[in-house]
């Protein structure tokens, strides 16, 4: 069935108003068109409203994202509303004015888009409509910016009653083109698509030029919004500010933790450093955000490092662990003040935004595009208060009515219907040698039970491909890493904990193999096996350790060996004594981490022939040799000599990785798992 033409122009206008950022921020505002279509039931035309869903963004709205609703339906509301301390009833009445199935469910601010009277309405949250929206006297700037063409609303929590005030002074000022929300946004309506699009851009391109001539009559006479900067607070070097976001990020994941686990996100974005470098920089993130689009990501306020960029390390994290104490406490107070019998319990008292001067923002969320975004929206908040400081005083909503919204009942029961985290939820994973073979299953395994991976290899090109196979980097990163090399593995963890604010579970999987006679093998064959893997498994397990002890948030080391760790075989002298190495690493690292909840379990397997990189390295013609078979039946051979007569596959080293790190073995460290389809030869004993 072909797309309504109005419900076609609605996505090509939401599309290119979702994809710029000075117009609205993601998954942020809702767009909404009128227009009729036949009823399948009776064949006759009725009037419809096409309006972007709950959850929905603008930028990559389809028309699955769209919510279809009878306009008789939803004009005839009104004449039910039972008022204004009851209108979150009304949510549930929108599902009585769907038209057809499928489709997004109705958001909260349906009623705005149904009783304007106007074809086509925006709702966008620009930075500078919300600049102009949270300035203490915003209804005079609107009248000073606007005349009469755009009118001031004052601040009302989104919902029914929000969407009869604007109605009716679209009605009473028919002169208007939109609406600035007072501590929220800008709403805009035309009779076709382009003209509500053309009074959209207009509001914000209004909003932008004002706030940008009074920024540089502020600067020609030697001032900032946000102040002088601040001595001390400037921002470091570039290389200097990736070691100090390296060195404080799983403290501050840690930090942003306490309550649950979460993934982290860093900005070094010149908009965060200019305003951490300011004087300003305290009261104003005290003030905290406005916009419920913006807190409901980044809580109400930032926790704010209060020391010079240079301040020593160890100065640093002691004062954030203080300041932590007191943001806790602080959060518990506006709770408690703010809570009624009805409210739901609290969701946390840890910051999901973390401002560290000279260095840059560190974000938190369940995964790390929540977290990414959660920064991206502080940003926007930034550039808010900027252009409320330039033209005004920045004003935000008080903490009662972000309260309310914060932990508003429809809030509540949206978070209810999230599905439920999957295994490794939150979990930031690094695979070494992870771009073929058993790592690479291991990976794609852990990454579709929920967890961020880092996947390292000396082929930086295939890592990469494989990060992007698995999600991009909201998911996955690629790394090129020599684990032979200290520093190229201490880069590999600052990697990780830039990419996704710390580690939670490495696997030493990088190796390679050498089959020769004891006569035949070299030092060099001696050297480069052990290098490779039991070295090199040393100081992943050493750097992945330091970073886990600093989120003090427990984690699990986990070393591919193998069957050959403990079973007596011709012609492998080097590699079988680094696989007994790496095993023996298990159990001392084991007893050494568990003060600190890092469970070290190794996988002994045997036979992994198909998709296998060290067997098509040549491996498996040396091997087949040794046993006296063709390299193409390897495989089968090894699968004749186990128990279970059954050949093992890349994915079943990677499920017991997933059995070992998942929610089921929480008690379990010290432990080898034999993947070899059972050889008797190997069994623990």
């Amino acid at each position: 069935m072909s797309t309504n033409p109005a419900a076609a122009d609605l996505i090509s206008r939401s599309n290119r108003l979702g994809s710029d950022p000075r117009v609205t921020n993601y998954a942020g505002g809702n767009t909404s068109a009128k227009g009729s279509e036949k009823d399948p039931v009776t064949g006759e035309d009725v009037e419809l409203l096409w309006v972007k869903g709950s959850g929905g963004d603008l930028g990559t709205l389809k028309e699955k994202n769209l919510a279809v609703l009878r306009l008789d339906r939803l004009r005839a509301l009104p004449g039910v509303y039972p008022g204004l301390d009851r209108e979150d009833e009304m949510v549930a009445a929108f599902d009585y004015c769907l038209h057809g199935k499928g489709g997004a469910a109705p958001s909260i601010d349906t009623a705005m888009h149904a009783l304007v009277d106007a074809a086509h309405v925006d709702h966008l949250h620009p930075d500078s409509g919300i600049a102009i929206a949270t300035s203490v006297d915003g209804e005079a700037l609107t009248a000073q910016i606007y005349g009469d063409s755009v009118v001031w609303v004052p601040w009302r929590r989104p919902g029914f009653q929000l969407g009869l005030d604007i109605a009716a002074i679209k009605e009473a000022n028919p002169q208007a083109i939109g609406c600035i929300l007072g501590g929220h946004g800008i709403t805009a309506w035309g009779e076709t698509s382009a003209q509500a699009e053309e009074r959209s851009l207009e509001i914000i391109r209004k909003a932008e030029a004002f706030i940008e001539a009074t920024t540089a009559e502020l600067a020609a006479k030697g001032e900032h919004p946000f102040g002088a900067v601040k001595q001390g607070f400037e921002p470091l070097s570039a290389e200097a500010r990736s070691e100090r976001a390296a060195a404080l990020a799983p403290v501050i994941r840690g930090i942003a933790s306490a309550d649950r686990p979460q993934v982290g996100h860093f900005s070094d974005a010149d908009v965060v450093l200019d305003f951490t470098s300011r004087e300003r920089l305290a009261p104003l993130a005290e003030l905290g955000t406005s916009c419920p689009d913006h807190f409901l990501r980044t809580k109400v306020k930032p926790l704010v490092l209060d020391l010079p960029a240079d301040a020593p390390l160890e100065d640093a994290i002691a004062r954030l662990h203080e300041l932590h104490a007191a943001y806790r406490e602080d959060y518990a107070g506006y709770y408690d003040r703010n809570r009624d019998e009805a409210s739901p319990a609290m969701r946390g008292a840890d910051p999901a935004i973390v401002l560290v001067p000279g260095v840059g923002m560190f974000s938190f969320g369940k995964d790390k595009q929540t977290a990414r975004v959660a920064g991206e929206f502080y940003i926007n908040a930034i550039n808010v208060m900027r252009g409320a400081e330039a033209i005004s005083t920045y004003a935000p909503i008080d903490g009662s009515e972000k309260f309310r919204i914060e932990y508003w009942a429809l809030e509540e029961a949206k978070l209810q219907r999230m599905p439920a985290p999957k295994a490794l939820a939150t979990r930031v994973a690094v695979v070494t040698g992870a771009a073929s073979g058993i790592g690479k299953a291991i990976a794609e395994r852990l990454a579709a039970d929920g967890a961020c991976v880092v996947i390292a290899d000396l082929d930086l090109a295939k890592a990469q491909a494989v990060a992007e196979e698995l999600g991009g980097s909201d998911v996955a990163i690629g790394v090129q890493a020599d684990v032979t090399s200290e520093e190229a593995v201490a880069e590999l963890i600052k990697a990780a904990v830039l990419a996704f604010g710390g580690v939670d579970l490495v696997v030493n999987n990088a190796g390679l193999s050498i089959s020769k006679p004891l006569l035949e093998t070299t030092t060099n064959d001696w050297d480069l096996q052990h290098n490779v893997m039991a070295r090199g498994s040393f100081l992943v397990a050493r750097e992945a350790a330091r970073a886990m002890i600093a989120q003090n948030m427990g984690g699990d080391i986990i070393y591919i060996a193998s069957k050959n760790s403990l079973f007596a075989g011709p012609n492998n002298i080097a590699y079988s004594a680094t696989k007994a190495d790496q095993a023996h690493q298990v159990r001392l690292l084991a007893a050494e981490l568990g003060e600190h909840g890092i469970r070290v379990n190794g996988i002994n397997p045997d036979g992994v022939v198909r998709g296998s990189g060290i067997f098509a390295g040549g491996w498996g013609a040396k091997r087949a040799a040794v046993y006296g078979v063709a390299e193409d039946d390897l495989g089968a051979y090894y699968a004749k000599r186990t128990l279970l007569k059954k050949e093992v596959l890349p994915e079943h080293v990677a499920a017991a990785v997933a059995a070992l790190t998942g929610p089921d073995l929480v008690q379990t460290t010290g432990l080898h798992i034999p993947v070899d389809s059972g050889v008797a030869a190997a069994f623990l004993r």
